[in-house]
């Protein structure tokens, strides 16, 4: 199952990481400008119109859940680079720079994947996407929390673990959904 789990993965990071870098190349690296409050309020945007498409049971603007999914394992990615970078990187960032930052991140998350997976026995295919939302807005909501705590905590993981968690999570949900074939 695990060799499974890993094709899937990568083809769903593989999806993604298209998309982060063509944006890059029309857009530059404007989201530099944004503190990681203003990234997880973002990725909140994001789980919150799935929330909302998942209950209502139809949507008004064509954006599809897959996109939406899409954008939250972005803005992860995004958020966990930010994190490693300071006022003196510059805002304008290469493409030819930006792209190992991301494989970084993404196999640093794809470890905690496994591991997890591991442990869990990939309870994760027995699960509903509505319910994989959730939890990934309950993990947005404990972001905001240790935010505004300034980023302390007492025993629990930190920001970085969260969206990491939620990368997979997102991930998960798009195999779910039929987005990667073994």
């Amino acid at each position: 199952m695990e060799e499974q789990t890993v094709g899937e993965y990568k083809q769903v990071i593989k999806a993604c990481k298209d998309i982060f870098l063509k944006k890059t190349q029309d857009y530059g690296t404007a989201w530099r400008v944004l503190r990681l409050p203003s990234i997880t309020d973002q990725i909140f945007i994001k789980a919150q119109r799935i929330r909302s498409i998942q209950e209502k049971g139809a949507q008004k603007v064509d954006d599809d859940i897959s996109g939406e999914f899409i954008g939250i394992i972005n803005y992860c990615v995004i958020a966990l680079i930010q994190m490693n970078l300071t006022d003196d990187d510059p805002m304008e960032m290469d493409v030819q720079v930006l792209e190992p930052l991301y494989d970084k991140h993404v196999k640093e998350t794809m470890e905690l994947l496994l591991n997890k997976n591991h442990d869990y026995g990939e309870a994760w295919r027995d699960m509903r996407v509505a319910s994989i939302t959730d939890i990934v807005l309950m993990k947005l909501l404990r972001v905001k929390q240790i935010e505004d705590n300034q980023g302390k905590t007492i025993i629990s993981e930190g920001i970085d673990a969260n969206y990491m968690d939620m990368i997979n999570y997102a991930v998960f949900c798009m195999i779910l959904m039929g987005f990667a074939k073994s």
